[in-house]
């Protein structure tokens, strides 16, 4: 494959590569695009959509009362009354991201 010299041409490289169920090493052999390059462009375009990602929304919390440290969970109510349910040290990242997905 020549080589693509637009960035536009290297981000379809890049969702391409997403899209192929191979490793990264596998799909810049099939490419002929060197793997530091591949992963530089696969790493852009992941910041690129990361970045358009709808803001977390904070909403005001009530601490109903203050469990012990080896029984504490996080408790989220889901605007449809659904609850959620984590065990302590529950990455916050990722409670954000999963509410998120399903306010959806």
């Amino acid at each position: 494959m020549s080589k693509p010299v637009e960035k536009q041409e290297w981000f379809r490289v890049a969702e391409a590569f997403e899209a192929s169920g191979l490793t990264q090493k596998e799909f810049s052999a099939q490419r002929g695009v060197r793997l530091s390059t591949l992963q530089s462009w696969v790493y852009r375009r992941r910041r690129q959509r990361a970045g358009k990602a709808e803001p977390v929304r904070l909403l005001p919390v009530e601490v109903a009362g203050v469990a012990q440290a080896s029984t504490a969970l996080l408790e989220v109510e889901l605007a449809s009354g659904a609850r959620l349910r984590f065990a302590f040290g529950t990455d916050v990242e990722y409670v954000a991201r999963l509410v998120a997905a399903l306010g959806r």
